[in-house]
């Protein structure tokens, strides 16, 4: 079993980003954070919003070389940002429409990550090669976690 996420890492991330607004300096300190602290994963990234494509391009992560575009409303993290909700899998071969970028990857969990203005910024997305890997109580930390992240780059 999985060891469950600490939520000292939301104190982490904020005192890492602390003073930065930069979005690429941010995602990519956030998706190296989240690959070294968090135990049986092997993805880390996000996915950037591109509102004149309607799709999502990938951005900064950790782990194995990734999909690069996504449509919107396709695959896990389609889902989310189509939705705008947390999208946890237990077992991504379960989901309707799962791309498989990884196939090591047996669980998900994707959060949409929107600017206060509403303004969609695209997701987080973290892989785990076990199934059943993220709980409910994780995906609290975690948007927590996006929420922490957002307001260092939300600066509007």
């Amino acid at each position: 079993m999985s060891e469950p996420i600490n939520p000292i890492i939301n104190d982490q991330l904020d005192a890492l980003l602390h003073g930065e607004t930069n979005l690429v300096a941010n995602l990519a300190n956030a998706s190296a954070l989240l690959m070294q602290t968090l135990s049986d994963i092997n993805w880390s990234g996000f996915y950037l919003y591109q509102p004149d494509t309607d799709d999502l391009i990938l951005g900064p992560f950790q782990g194995n070389v990734a999909c690069v575009h996504i449509e919107n409303n396709s695959g896990v993290c389609g889902t989310a940002l189509a939705t705008q909700t947390t999208q946890l899998v237990p077992d991504v071969h379960q989901f309707p429409g799962h791309i498989a970028c990884d196939s090591a990857s047996n669980a998900e969990i994707v959060v949409p990550l929107t600017l206060r203005d509403g303004t969609k910024l695209g997701v987080m997305d973290i892989d785990s090669p076990i199934k059943e890997r993220f709980t409910t109580a994780d995906q609290a930390i975690l948007e927590k976690f996006a929420a922490i992240l957002l307001t260092h780059i939300d600066k509007a």
